[in-house]
């Protein structure tokens, strides 16, 4: 009798254990880039059902939406930057894209002395992988093994053609540090296939995913399987981006499918968003009422689809119009994880699960703020104040030069989403209100470390390609 009362005490003491040990661990985290998704064109944005987005869909059905999502640059790398250490990137001078590698600075990638979300998730114990875009260094020191990250898939430059390719690629993918000569067929499916390894590997500790596909992102490249889903589509550059669309949508399926397979859905925090708006005229990607396009501080270029999951942690099919920011993830990742952010590391995202929960009514941010060479903006509550590409003063849509909000234009967002209607005239004070807070928030931004990339240099380096 004795003996079984100890038996089942040990039984007991053992479940307990597995229960307290299954309740302290640190929840998975899911980051999920698009690249050059417009605002408009998921279904769960409410303004195209062309292109259906079951997959993606579902982590809004699941979680939050957030309507007045943006990032701090209106394209591919300074984003990633901000996204990476949740800090301005003007605040370190990643404000420009590099161009191609062939003429890129050797400085250029992300600096240093700047701490990743990958270092601070695995300081915290995390596995933490990487599979897909980088376009944030070529040289050695910034390769993701170099920045926090156990184990890449991917390639590092801005873009590259989707297929397997028998000759010489730009941007290479890599395992690793090691070129991978054929990848399978179609970077979408590669670098999802190799996300669902990754959470399959490491599915009994906690681990840090980030899939930052190079979908929707030109060139326009797409396999039969996704084109016939779309044949009733004539324009044959609209039906090219719908399937490319599409693929990225079954990707997403696939990797969620992995996590609830598993059981680990009530334990894996999600974000979804796009690096900038869509560049419509060059891919179609639309930004539904949004002026503007990807390159530019209009809202259409980095107003974005922004949906945050928690199963059980926060509430499902929540529509919240708050403003939030992609530098907001990995404040609200580590605070996932139970790191304490400290105030030497001047974040400028917020970690945002108290706004989730509802714990917190109010905003995450009393403003956000914009720096793209000339262009510059800010929004604080419902009003933006801007100089995007055609302003008076701005020179181009990359230019450098001193940026300051003189001949700025004002917009109530509430009421004209679509910035149409100019008030800065009508609203003399409501433009000094802005402008200084914008004032006050420069003083603490570097000059850009590199200049934009220029068309003539971008010729050059497509000519020396072609010579090879």
């Amino acid at each position: 009798m004795r003996t079984s009362r100890c038996l089942l005490a040990l039984v007991l003491s053992c479940v307990f254990c597995g229960s307290l040990m299954a309740a302290e661990r640190k929840p998975n985290i899911l980051v999920i880039l698009a690249d050059d998704l417009g605002w408009g064109e998921l279904g769960c944005q409410g303004f195209t059902q062309q292109i259906p987005t079951p997959h993606i869909d579902s982590i809004a059905s699941r979680g939050v939406r957030f309507t007045s999502g943006y990032v701090s640059g209106p394209y591919c790398s300074p984003t990633r930057a901000g996204f990476m250490t949740g800090r301005y990137q003007q605040r370190f001078g990643h404000e420009f894209n590099p161009g191609p590698e062939q003429t890129a600075s050797k400085d250029f990638g992300l600096p240093l002395a700047e701490t990743t979300i990958g270092n601070r998730l695995q300081a915290a114990g995390y596995a933490t992988g990487w599979f897909g875009k980088s376009h944030l260094g070529y040289e050695p020191p910034f390769h993701p093994l170099q920045r926090g990250f156990d184990e890449f898939y991917g390639f590092l430059g801005g873009a590259r053609s989707y297929f397997d390719s028998d000759g010489d690629v730009s941007s290479p993918v890599q395992r690793g540090t090691e070129v991978v000569k054929k990848f399978g067929g179609y970077t979408t499916e590669a670098f999802a296939r190799e996300a669902v390894a990754f959470i399959d590997k490491h599915q009994d500790e906690p681990w840090f995913c980030y899939l930052p596909f190079n979908a929707v992102h030109g060139p326009l490249e797409a396999t039969d399987k996704y084109l016939s889903r779309f044949a009733s589509i004539t324009d044959t550059k609209r039906r090219t981006y719908a399937a490319m669309q599409s693929a990225m949508d079954d990707a997403i399926g696939s990797v969620l499918e992995k996590i609830r397979t598993l059981g680990l859905e009530e334990n894996t925090l999600i974000f979804f968003f796009s690096d900038n708006g869509g560049p419509t005229p060059s891919t179609t990607s639309n930004n539904g009422p949004l002026r503007g396009f990807k390159s530019q501080t209009w809202e259409g270029g980095i107003r974005v689809a922004f949906l945050v999951q928690w199963k059980g942690k926060i509430p499902a099919g929540k529509v919240d119009d708050r403003p939030v920011i992609q530098l907001d993830i990995l404040p609200t990742a580590l605070a996932a994880a139970g790191v304490t952010a400290k105030p030497e590391w001047k974040l400028d995202g917020v970690n945002l699960l108290p706004y989730l929960s509802g714990e917190k009514s109010g905003t995450p941010h009393e403003a956000l703020y914009w720096r793209f060479g000339q262009q510059v903006a800010i929004r604080l509550g419902d009003w933006k104040l801007v100089k995007g590409a055609g302003s008076p003063g701005v020179e181009g849509v990359e230019r450098t030069g001193k940026a300051s909000m003189a001949g700025a234009e004002l917009y109530n967002l509430q009421d004209d989403i679509g910035e149409t209607n100019n008030l800065a005239a009508a609203e003399p004070d409501k433009v000094k209100q802005l402008a200084a807070a914008w004032d006050a928030w420069n003083v603490g931004n570097v000059d850009p470390k590199w200049s934009p990339p220029d068309r003539g240099a971008r010729k050059a380096g497509k000519a020396k390609k072609k010579a090879r």
